[in-house]
C-alpha cells in the first residue's frame, strides 16, 4: 500500500501538465492489457486520480452510499453466519490476495504513466534545445 501512495504522490508532483499526455498511448513496458490500450495516458491519470481518493478512504465510503440490508436479514443471517465462519479466514485471504494484485496493477500503472510523462517532457527540452540552436 505504501508503494502505491508513493507512487501516487510522485505522479501528482511530477505531472505538472497532464494536457501533455493526451493522444499519447502506453508503451510496451509497463502497459496495460490490450482491452485499455485505446485509453491515453491523459484518459489513465483522471481516472488513477480519481481512484486515489477511494483508495485512501476504503471501502467504508462505498459502504456509505447503499443502504445495508443487515436489519432486514437478522434472522437470516444467523445460520448463514454458522456456516461461514469455517472459511471466514480463506475469504479473507482470497480478497487480500485481490487488493494487493489491484494495488500492484494501480502501482504500475502510475509509475509507467509518471516514467512516460518525465519521457515527453524531456524530448520537448530537446527540441526546444535543438531549435536555439
Amino acid at each position: 500500500m505504501e508503494q502505491y501512495f508513493s507512487a501516487t504522490q510522485k505522479m501528482e508532483q511530477e505531472v505538472m501538465f497532464p494536457s501533455l499526455l493526451r493522444g499519447v498511448f502506453p508503451q510496451q513496458e509497463g502497459a496495460a492489457p490490450a482491452a485499455e490500450s485505446r485509453t491515453d495516458l491523459y484518459e489513465r491519470y483522471q481516472l488513477l486520480k480519481a481512484i486515489k481518493p477511494m483508495v485512501e478512504k476504503g471501502l467504508a465510503s462505498v459502504g456509505d452510499q447503499s443502504p445495508s440490508d443487515a436489519d432486514t436479514d437478522a434472522d437470516t443471517d444467523t445460520a448463514v453466519d454458522e456456516g461461514a465462519d469455517s472459511n471466514l479466514e480463506e475469504r479473507l485471504s482470497h480478497h487480500v490476495n485481490g487488493l494487493q494484485q489491484v494495488l500492484t496493477d494501480l502501482t504500475k500503472n502510475t509509475k509507467a504513466l509518471t516514467r512516460r510523462y518525465s519521457q515527453i517532457l524531456e524530448e520537448i527540452h530537446l527540441n526546444e534545445d535543438q531549435s536555439s540552436s
